[in-house]
């Protein structure tokens, strides 16, 4: 092999990140390279575990140790030696970051040219002094609402939340927001005082009074006379309204019952100053083309190019800046996502969204030799959606980087020019590079389950199309870009809502469906299985949240041993004192500070991460300890816990869906969207409740190999044959191919969305004109 050709390949030499086994590969550079396999195999921690991580690592090593305080460090990977291995940049499937003042915007650094726009090249009003760019933005002081302090948003609150129930008096305590006993008695006495009867019901007291009550700033001091059973002597009582009380217990209190108490009479709404655009007067006074920057952050970005390429010629600044913002913004569109708008919350994106919105970043960034590691960039997107993003990332290649692709859709592997295949099965199943090589050299491997489906080997779900029940009829609705839109949903069969992003589909199923009571007249419960996490800290897991480890603990304390010592169930918990190590609390691992260097965490020196204290360890069940069984894998689990039914049912339909992979204890909050998605569907699933549901579930296939996503199809179908029914947010051909009966919205996204296109068997949408969705779905069911 020549000195050139060893230039330009990654070369990977016993990387062991989680459950890779000692594995060599060689990558090129230059070039798009996709990690595929099953969920679970492997893939990511090569790419990020590993690969990305290794190239963080040496970066930072070159970094100033107090400055590597300021940096996310992802760890040193297992891995003996790489080589090769330029500069990288991580664009990973990540939820909006947790903040309300990160937007669409401030995320592509679109705002930033935006602000100098209208600072240099506004229109301003007569006599006005020119503002600098930072006054425009409302995440400065110079720019922010003094208001809503650039949040746009103000709490406050109404009459209804704070008077539920405007037949009580106030001596029944229809003002519920006031406190309760002695302080409660106290204002029922200063108002008594104030002239106003306490008596009479809420209704029939004068609006006059009633607003005073509520809403005034006032706090009159009132002499209260002694009063049998409550005081013995006179004293000067000051009065709160019940808005002052309340904005008292959210501003100062230390209880955090108390302020989750007030938080129940608050209500979030435009600020009434800045009308919810966060901005000072002066900035909204600005405008260009007529706009002022508010009017241009809530317009879709297909008219804000719109507006942005007709500049005044004779400006030069204009011309330049909007010029650039233009070209920033065709990018944007060219991923489809033309329906957002810049002032668009982060966190109200999905992850696919995101990652395009950076994608786009990077695009205009115009690094050079770089490794692009990217995490299923196609996740979420529709076909149609999904052609543009291939094209940029062919851009972002031919601009001298390199991509490596963590993916599962076979659009995207058919398109690489090397594929890196990870298997053959999950957690301590997979781990093995079956293949490593141009994507045609794949159909040889017969162990892959990739090349399985890639060229045509693998079985497909087949079944008869099911004829509905009867229709859950919606009319007139009307929410975001759903306008009067009205469809009929079949009862008792496999639905898919399709469409290109942003047409609508979750507004319609995610919150119409699920929030409409004329709905549940049809089941008998609703069910929605969404990506959000199943809990907020490591101490939340797969065998928690289930329940099936309340069995397992039943069944240490069931042990002679621990009858003899008297542990009861709580006693195998490591959430409460008493049989987990307290060094560690339970958590398993301990926060290390480090002079000059960021916290980190390390192994519980107790416990060396078992969460239990060595007493609680001496108690095993067939020769292992608790801590031995929050190890297991879901598949080890199921063999371990067989005549154990409450688990066994549990571990069963987990691996039914796909998750036999995943070890019991698994941090919640290392968990991704899909697997949550998952586990809360197998912890359904494994309730035996008859009766006719609804099951409403949000692109449940995002994520999967399509080796998984026809395990959880035909889990979904059980559901279906069991008398409820189903339906589903999706993009994924082969479930929409699978389904009984389909809803397509478009024909576009944002305003160009919102309709229904098409309702119909798969055959039918197939052949339906104007859908976005038809001819892919035509391809799909005719083998191709």
């Amino acid at each position: 092999m020549t000195t050139t050709q060893i230039d330009h390949f990654v070369r990977v030499r016993g990387a062991s990140e989680h459950n890779l086994r000692h594995v060599d590969v060689d990558i090129p550079r230059d070039a798009m390279v996709v990690f595929t396999g099953v969920s679970g195999s492997g893939k990511s921690s090569l790419a990020f575990g590993t690969l990305y991580a290794e190239a963080q690592r040496r970066y930072f090593e070159s970094v100033a140790p107090y400055a590597r305080r300021l940096l996310q460090q992802v760890g040193a990977p297992h891995v003996q030696e790489i080589t090769g291995l330029p500069p990288a940049v991580a664009l990973q499937q990540r939820r909006g970051a947790p903040t309300a003042r990160s937007s669409v915007g401030t995320i592509t650094t679109l705002s930033n040219l935006l602000r100098m726009l209208y600072s240099r090249a506004g229109e301003y009003p007569e006599g006005a002094e020119r503002l600098a760019a930072e006054a425009f933005s409302p995440n400065t002081v110079a720019g922010a609402c003094p208001r809503c302090h650039g949040l746009g948003v103000v709490h406050d609150v109404t009459e209804e939340l704070l008077v539920p129930d405007r037949s009580l008096s106030i001596r029944e305590g229809a003002i519920a927001a006031w406190p309760g006993a002695w302080q409660g008695a106290n204002l029922r006495s200063i108002v008594m005082g104030l002239g106003i009867d306490i008596d009479k019901p809420w209704s029939r007291l004068r609006k006059k009074d009633r607003d005073w009550l509520l809403f005034t700033d006032e706090q009159p001091s009132v002499l209260i006379e002694p009063e049998r059973d409550r005081v013995d002597h006179g004293y000067y009582g000051k009065f709160w309204s019940a808005r002052k009380h309340v904005m008292h217990v959210l501003a100062d209190s230390k209880s955090e019952r108390m302020r989750e108490r007030a938080l129940r009479f608050v209500v979030d709404a435009p600020c009434p100053d800045c009308h919810g655009s966060g901005l000072r007067p002066e900035a909204l006074a600005v405008t260009y083309a007529g706009l002022s920057i508010a009017d241009v952050n809530a317009l879709p970005l297909t008219e804000v190019a719109d507006v942005l390429r007709k500049p005044d010629e004779d400006d030069e600044v204009a011309v330049r800046i909007s010029a650039d913002l233009v070209a920033r913004i065709e990018v944007l569109l060219d991923l489809g996502l033309g329906y957002l708008s810049l002032g668009r919350p982060s966190t109200t994106l999905s992850p696919g969204e995101a990652q395009r919105l950076r994608i786009a970043t990077q695009l205009r960034s115009g690094l050079f030799g770089v490794v692009y590691v990217l995490d299923e960039p196609s996740a979420g997107l529709h076909p149609a959606d999904a052609e543009p993003l291939l094209d940029v990332l062919d851009h972002l290649k031919a601009s001298g980087n390199s991509l490596f692709v963590v993916e599962h859709d076979l659009s995207v592997v058919r398109r690489a020019d090397w594929v890196v295949d990870i298997g053959p099965g999950a957690g301590a199943a997979g781990g093995r590079v079956l293949y490593s090589g141009p994507v045609a050299g794949l159909e040889d491997v017969a162990e892959s389950a990739t090349g399985a489906h890639l060229f045509g080997r693998a079985e497909r779900l087949e079944h008869d199309v099911r004829d509905p029940q009867g229709w859950l009829r919606l009319s007139g609705v009307t929410r975001h870009n759903l306008q009067d839109l009205s469809v009929d949903i079949p009862l008792c069969v496999l639905t898919a809502v399709t469409g290109v992003s942003g047409s609508g589909k979750s507004t319609l199923v995610s919150q119409v469906l699920a929030e409409d009571p004329t709905a549940l007249d049809s089941f008998d419960r609703l069910v929605v299985v969404d990506q959000r996490p199943i809990g907020r800290t490591p101490r939340s897991n797969l065998a928690t949240y289930t329940g099936m480890f309340d069995a397992v603990r039943r069944l240490y304390a069931g042990t002679d041993e621990a009858q003899a010592r008297g542990y009861d169930a709580g006693r195998f918990s490591f959430n409460v004192a008493g049989g987990r190590c307290e060094t560690c609390q339970g958590e398993g691992f301990v926060a290390v500070e480090l002079l000059f260097l960021p916290g980190t965490y390390a192994p519980c020196p107790t416990c060396h991460g078992a969460r239990y204290n060595d007493e609680t360890l001496e108690i095993t069940y067939r020769d292992a300890t608790i801590a031995e069984v929050l190890a297991l894998s879901v598949d080890d689990a199921a063999v371990f816990l067989s005549d154990v039914p409450a688990a066994a049912r549990s571990l069963e339909t987990l691996r039914d869906v796909g998750l036999g992979y995943l070890h019991l204890g698994h941090p919640a909050t290392e968990l991704s969207g899909g697997e949550a998605q998952r586990i809360k569907l197998a912890t359904e699933l494994q309730r035996a409740r008859r009766g006719h549901a609804l099951y409403l579930l949000d692109e449940p296939t995002s994520g999967l190999h399509p080796a998984d996503t026809a395990l959880l199809l035909r889990q979904l179908h059980r559901l279906v044959d069991a008398g409820n029914t189903v339906v589903l947010v999706e993009h994924d051909l082969d479930a929409i191919a699978t389904a009984d009966w389909v809803v397509d919205l478009g024909p576009g996204g944002g305003d160009a969305g919102g309709r229904v296109v098409a309702t119909g068997t798969p055959a039918e949408i197939a052949r339906a004109d104007g859908s976005a969705t038809a001819p892919y779905l035509a391809r799909r069911l005719a083998g191709a």
